[in-house]
């Protein structure tokens, strides 16, 4: 069973969520498993045709599929991954089941769903500074998740591009996204409150906010399309524990597609093989800095109040 799940404990780049092991999810992939075992090849086969069209968000996509579901052992850890939540594989366990007329396998997994669905809290208080060897702090993220989509396009090639797969991840990480394209200084400051405001005032429990901004800029500001600079810091305190209170305790997530300065990096020549060109000798480079994960303990200026000893950090 470890084996079957060994790639649950990974950082993920495409958008899905990477589960640390734990006997909840090591339990949901063995009845996931079991269940697989009980159908016939053609069955199997049905089952991922019917699988990438079921009614349920974010749906499998093919090239998954073929990737990683070829076996039963990885397609149990691919539903698994996809719909982390034990509610979330019942449910769609049920739609395939009912579809493929096995209706002696979808007794346990209707009960299985109505157990969920009573037993998830909608809260869980998140620890911090009592937490002992062992636990996990974790965040609750069964609140909405908001975003906020921000691009100037202007002599941004790709841009579009950027935006398209940009709305493409929040669909599948189920995000409900506000877009900002092409604004002046004032529409930017005015739609990205207006943002935030909607999160104070939303009837909903928020569970986490992202914010990504894809622009020109320069060190601590981004630009706008006619050349005027708006201060990250400014757009950050935005959205801090006084002036957003319904993101307290929850995770502010900035993403800033955006120059920080003027340097350019020639990069690194690798020994592998050269990349695809019309000069079959030219070699693949990498940024001479890539593949970092920068955390800071404060704001820049701030003294730093936290203790490692209950720094712990979960990829999901």
């Amino acid at each position: 069973m470890e084996r079957g799940l060994e790639s649950c404990g990974r950082p993920e780049s495409n958008g899905l969520r990477a589960l640390p092991i734990t006997s909840a999810v090591k339990e949901l992939w063995s009845r996931v498993l079991e269940t697989l075992n009980l159908l016939s090849p053609q069955e199997l086969s049905n089952f991922r045709i019917l699988l990438k069209s079921v009614d349920e968000e974010t749906r499998v996509t093919p090239w998954r599929l073929e990737l990683e579901g070829k076996s039963k052992e990885g397609l149990a850890r691919l539903l698994v991954q996809h719909y982390c939540e034990p509610a979330a594989a019942s449910r769609v366990l049920i739609k395939v089941l009912q579809q493929l007329r096995r209706a002696d396998l979808l007794q346990r997994w209707q009960d299985a769903a109505a157990t969920y669905d009573r037993g998830i809290p909608r809260k869980i208080l998140k620890r911090s500074y009592d937490c002992v060897d062992g636990e996990l702090d974790c965040y609750d993220l069964k609140g909405k998740r908001k975003a906020f989509v921000m691009c100037v396009e202007k002599s941004r090639p790709g841009a579009h591009r950027d935006i398209h797969l940009m709305e493409e991840w929040l669909g599948q990480c189920q995000f409900e996204h506000t877009q900002c394209i092409n604004p002046n200084k004032m529409e930017l400051i005015k739609k990205i409150r207006s943002f935030r405001d909607g999160l104070n005032e939303s009837k909903d429990d928020v569970g986490c906010c992202l914010v990504t901004l894809m622009s020109h800029g320069e060190k601590g500001f981004i630009k706008m399309e006619d050349g005027e600079k708006v201060s990250l810091e400014d757009i950050f305190e935005m959205f801090n524990n006084k002036n957003c209170p319904a993101l307290q305790e929850k995770p502010k997530i900035f993403i800033i597609q955006a120059c920080r300065g003027e340097k350019r990096d020639c990069g690194v020549e690798t020994d592998d093989e050269p990349m695809e060109s019309d000069d079959i000798s030219e070699k693949r480079r990498l940024p001479t800095f890539s593949d970092y994960f920068i955390i800071y303990p404060t704001q820049a200026g701030h003294v730093q109040k936290m203790d490692l000893r209950h720094l712990q950090v979960t990829f999901f």
